[in-house]
């Protein structure tokens, strides 16, 4: 298959999975292991593209059934893609509709020939097909466009998994039939299978055989057990091409991402940081600030010492605690922090593992979060061992 991308690794951990790499995309370069914040409607909630850019970001989500819907397709051909419509000209990826048959069930009927959606604005009908979804993420002119899959709750058991699975491979061979600007564009498959190991393994495989240029590890993320997450994804990054960048869908709190860049994830994408900003709820190294208590009345220091951003070098823990859930520049200020602070942390993952010294950071990382190795997650202590890195031994050197 045709690839507009170009993937290079730079370094590998000598002890876990990690690895630093660079993806070059058709609207620049990508530094991996990479968070990619999420702009639905074409924007993130409540920040310019400017003010992403500003923060350092090299690429963000965009939602095909969302921009489907409004602005629509016809508007998106006439202004010439998604980049120029949102004055965006960093790279994009988009997922391809199949999250909105979780998020959207009750408004969903899911086919062999697609999905129909009941609009949430208006209530018309739209069948979402392989073929429709392509025709709109071209339209869009994604960097990275992702396959439309069948999505089943990760809570989901029995045959419907399966039966998810196999028409997730069915779909991405029309995917690839459909898709118009292979030259400009990337395709990636994304792998089903829920929780169970045979049904990932056999994706994997037949996947593999369509040879796209990325894959996505989908379906997790949804409520499962944590302990059962891990092991679907290091399962999954040990049977994937390693050389092809690896993305794990809907991961956003910090310790996922420093667990499964460990376990050989390159690529990430959440609300998380924007969503909780809308609580008051500020991201630190250190732990979750709840900026709506009153402890942080009087407090006049930023949210956190050593961050650059706008917010934290203009405003105070004080000023924030009369705006945040009443203002809408409270969350404004807070989601252009928890965005830096995301991408922060994912530079100094990379640092790290390009130094050869990921280990250590990890170390470090769930000791200033945690601060008590009794309350670490078992999970990301057993995942962690996995891949030769023991959280409850004495600290790396």
């Amino acid at each position: 298959m045709k690839s507009a991308l170009k993937w290079e690794v730079l370094a590998k951990c000598s002890t876990t999975k990690a690895r630093a790499a660079v993806l070059t995309l058709p609207h620049g370069p990508v530094n991996a292991p990479v968070f990619m914040p999420v702009g639905t409607q074409g924007t993130l909630k409540g920040l310019t593209p400017d003010q992403i850019k500003d923060l350092g970001c090299q690429i963000m989500l965009n939602n095909t059934y969302h921009l489907g819907l409004r602005p629509g397709q016809e508007l998106l051909d006439k202004c010439g893609g998604a980049h120029l419509f949102q004055g965006w000209n960093r790279n994009l990826l988009t997922d391809s509709g199949g999250f909105q048959m979780v998020s959207l069930l009750k408004l969903a009927e899911i086919t062999e020939d697609g999905v129909q959606f009941e609009s949430p604005h208006d209530g018309s009908l739209m069948l979402l097909t392989p073929e429709h979804s392509m025709s709109l993420q071209n339209s869009i002119g994604a960097d990275i466009m992702m396959q439309l899959d069948d999505v089943v709750s990760s809570l989901t058991t029995g045959p419907r998994v399966e039966e998810a699975m196999w028409r997730s491979i069915r779909w991405l061979d029309r995917c690839i039939k459909a898709h118009k600007k292979p030259e400009t564009q990337n395709l990636f498959a994304i792998i089903q299978g829920g929780l169970d190991p045979e049904l990932r393994k056999k994706c994997i495989e037949e996947m593999l055989k369509r040879d796209t240029p990325g894959y996505a590890i989908g379906g997790l993320s949804g409520g499962e057990e944590k302990d059962k997450f891990w092991r679907v994804v290091t399962l999954c990054t040990d049977l994937m091409p390693r050389e092809k960048p690896i993305y794990c869908m809907g991961v956003g709190y910090a310790e996922d991402l420093v667990v499964c860049v460990a376990l050989g994830v390159d690529m990430f994408d959440c609300v998380f940081p924007t969503r909780t900003a809308r609580f008051g709820n500020a991201l630190t190294a250190t732990g979750t600030l709840s900026l709506r208590q009153a402890k942080f009345r009087d407090d006049f220091r930023p949210i956190e010492e050593d961050c650059d951003c706008v917010t934290c070098k203009s405003y105070t823990r004080a000023y924030l605690y009369t705006l945040v859930t009443k203002e809408t520049v409270g969350c404004h200020l807070v989601s252009i922090h928890n965005t830096a602070y995301q991408l922060r942390l994912m530079r100094q993952v990379r640092q790290s593992v390009i130094e050869d010294r990921f280990p250590q950071f990890i170390h470090k990382f769930f000791k200033d979060l945690f601060k008590e190795k009794d309350a670490y997650p078992k999970w990301a202590v057993n995942a962690l061992k996995s891949v030769n890195v023991d959280l409850l031994a004495g600290e790396e050197s």
